[in-house]
């Protein structure tokens, strides 16, 4: 199935039914009287994150949604029904912006949460709302509302506790791999994965789950290359994986090449906490990971972990040192305020 992580929406919520104008023609019942019932309200638009679904793919092929309109009223006052609501289900992790693509209307980050988007028009009156000592046969009733329009955009960003980053062929997809079920491919050339992916991580009977997304080259954030439209997957995450290759001629350029990317893309990703590796060390003699090793601790200004997801060697290490600052991010976050357009 294919990735796809933004989608331009159109929405409508349902018009209000009309009322009704009616009158009581019992036999027995001498002066009669209005009767004429209420519309239905129209249907709702709401947004819901579900389970099982990790991209926005469905919203390629149908781009237009609108709620029903609400039943008009009828005579011997009966109230017509609700317009049947229509709910766009999306994943876990799906921000919604107005037509702008900037102003964010909710962020649905766990499975269940609902938010309404479009309310239905209310039904109108029906002529007997309308009765009164001077008109005791008004012949007039309410039409509905209508019903809400607007232009959304979905934008996917994948929920997990730490991202990797990394120039391509840093060993990102072979480590995801090494600790994780998931099957990202993995060749010996440049941007091997163009679509973010997700596998869960367990270490010491805890677990974590993480993100790795296509590799950044220097400039993109101008759109060299892929670009660095997929840094909105590891906006959520609470620790980024840093890899940085050893065939790298220089690692400590490599390092402030991704740096100056995630500073230049901004959002708060340069400030998470940052586990530093230097990864595929399988391929160094002593001497030299002793020489490449030492570069990039001065350029990280920090340790760094030696890696190789082949051998294994470091891999515990490093999920060790991952988890503990995932416990300590957990442990900071308060849960915030639900907003009264929340329908749980």
């Amino acid at each position: 199935m294919k990735f796809l992580d933004q989608a331009k929406v159109y929405i409508r919520s349902g018009d209000g039914g009309a009322g009704s104008v009616s009158f009581r023609r019992e036999k027995f019942i001498e002066f009669g009287g209005p009767d004429g019932g209420d519309g239905g309200r129209g249907g709702d638009v709401f947004v819901e994150a579900v389970d099982g679904l990790n991209t926005l793919i469905d919203y390629r092929y149908q781009q237009h949604f609108r709620a029903k309109t609400g039943v008009h009223g009828m005579g011997r006052n009966r109230t017509g029904a609700k317009g049947a609501d229509v709910t766009l289900k999306v994943p876990v992790g799906t921000q919604v912006y107005e037509e702008d693509n900037e102003t964010l209307i909710c962020d649905l980050t766990e499975v269940g949460q609902r938010f309404r988007l479009a309310a239905g028009g209310n039904g109108g009156f029906g002529n007997q709302h309308f009765k009164t000592a001077t008109n005791q046969a008004p012949r007039r009733a309410n039409p509905g509302l209508s019903g809400q329009e607007m232009t959304i955009w979905l934008r996917l960003k994948l929920i997990a506790d730490a991202g990797l980053v990394g120039l391509p062929n840093a060993g990102k997809s072979t480590f995801l791999a090494a600790v994780t079920a998931a099957k990202p491919k993995i060749a010996d050339y440049p941007f091997t994965t163009l679509y973010p992916g997700l596998g869960v991580a367990r270490i010491d009977a805890r677990e974590f789950v993480i993100a790795d997304i296509p590799g950044l080259i220097e400039g993109a954030h101008e759109g060299v290359g892929i670009g660095d439209r997929f840094l909105g997957h590891i906006e959520r995450t609470r620790v980024l994986l840093h890899l940085v290759s050893a065939q790298e001629e220089s690692p400590a350029k490599a390092y402030k090449t991704v740096r100056g990317e995630l500073e230049a893309y901004g959002n708060g990703l340069a400030d998470k906490p940052e586990v530093v590796a230097l990864s595929q060390v399988d391929t160094l003699d002593p001497e030299q990971r002793k020489k490449k090793l030492a570069a990039l601790k001065r350029a990280a200004g920090g340790p760094v972990f030696l890696l190789s997801a082949v051998s294994g060697e470091g891999v515990e290490a490093v999920l060790r040192a991952l988890m503990a600052e995932v416990e300590a991010a957990r442990e900071e976050e308060t849960p915030a305020e639900p907003d009264e357009r929340w329908v749980r």
